[in-house]
């Protein structure tokens, strides 16, 4: 019998249906030092951020089958050298686009009216200096004809672009790999149509958006830096909900402090679990904690996919 250990959790359908087609599966958490010993009692472990299956723990459990991911990434894993090993490595790309091009524009309207500065100081000032609070938040801004600028036109980034299109924005796209700018968008509950967006180089997005959102994967050094931002129109909003590491943490704190950036929505960070304070104490960011996927839809989604992969891959 295969025994499978989802070490980051899965939807009980997902686990259902592994469980229906004979699979054991626990969903204990257990400690990253200790997988190594632990593991040797499985052939497969799904994770999703928090685990992270490197070399040295593909060393030390020559049992191990197959690795499942939760999610798009599989920046946790390393993935070449498990196939070096002959241990393939599935994820669930498509799943959880939706969800997190949603919270792409749950920070994008946080931000452009304040919400996150006025979720702050409503309980602390609201009975006494409500009027001095609406007077401070009163220089809001509409989505609708401003520029959005996608930076990574994969499944997410297309979502994104679908969401935009629908409130009315201009949307500008890049990617590293060619892509087709026709994207399918629902009108109502049915019907769909076809809209191309514009295709553009980085440099373009820059200097021309009024957002600018990132989804492409993790890069050695940060996309958006202090040379970016002083490019960037001012008063431009930054969105990342793709990779910690894409946007220079310090650099951002400097634009946002100076008016270069009038605000930025983060859910991802450098320094994941502990993120620096002086993002999490600012005004202009909007916080979230890696909750891109993070949806009852997604997550039933993702364990669907990830169980049917894995069935399918034994059935093999």
């Amino acid at each position: 019998m295969i025994k499978i250990l989802a070490n980051d959790g899965i939807d009980p359908i997902g686990k259902k249906l592994l469980e229906e087609a004979g699979f054991t599966v626990d969903t204990q958490t257990v400690p990253q030092d200790e997988l190594s010993t632990r593991l040797q009692d499985y052939d497969v472990i799904t994770v999703r951020s928090a685990t992270k299956v490197r070399k040295a723990l593909i060393d030390a459990v020559p049992n191990l089958k197959a690795i499942g991911r939760g999610g798009v990434g599989v920046d946790n894993i390393d993935v070449e050298y498990a196939k070096e090993k002959g241990i393939p490595t599935y994820n669930t790309p498509a799943s959880s686009s939706l969800s997190v091009a949603e919270l792409v524009f749950a920070h994008l309207f946080t931000g452009s009216r304040f919400l996150q500065d006025s979720n702050r100081k409503m309980p602390v000032e609201g009975a006494t200096k409500f009027n001095d609070l609406k007077k401070s938040y009163a220089k809001g801004v509409e989505l609708r004809g401003k520029t959005i600028g996608i930076i990574g036109f994969g499944r997410i980034g297309r979502e994104v672009a679908k969401l935009a299109l629908g409130l009315g924005m201009r949307v500008l796209a890049y990617d590293l790999y060619p892509f087709t700018p026709e994207i399918e968008v629902t009108v109502g509950l049915s019907t769909v149509v076809k809209v191309a967006v514009e295709t553009a180089s980085v440099e373009t997005i820059i200097a021309e958006s009024d957002f600018v959102t990132l989804h492409t994967p993790f890069i050695d050094k940060p996309l958006l830096d202090a040379e970016a931002f002083g490019k960037m129109k001012k008063g431009v909003g930054v969105i990342n909900c793709s990779r910690g590491g894409l946007v220079d943490e310090l650099a951002l704190i400097d634009a946002l402090n100076s008016g270069q950036v009038a605000f930025a929505g983060l859910d991802v960070f450098d320094n994941e679990p502990t993120p620096r304070a002086e993002i999490l104490t600012h005004p202009k960011i909007s916080l979230t904690p890696h909750i891109g996927a993070s949806t009852n839809e997604a997550q039933e989604r993702i364990g669907v996919e990830l169980a049917t992969l894995i069935i399918n891959h034994f059935k093999k």
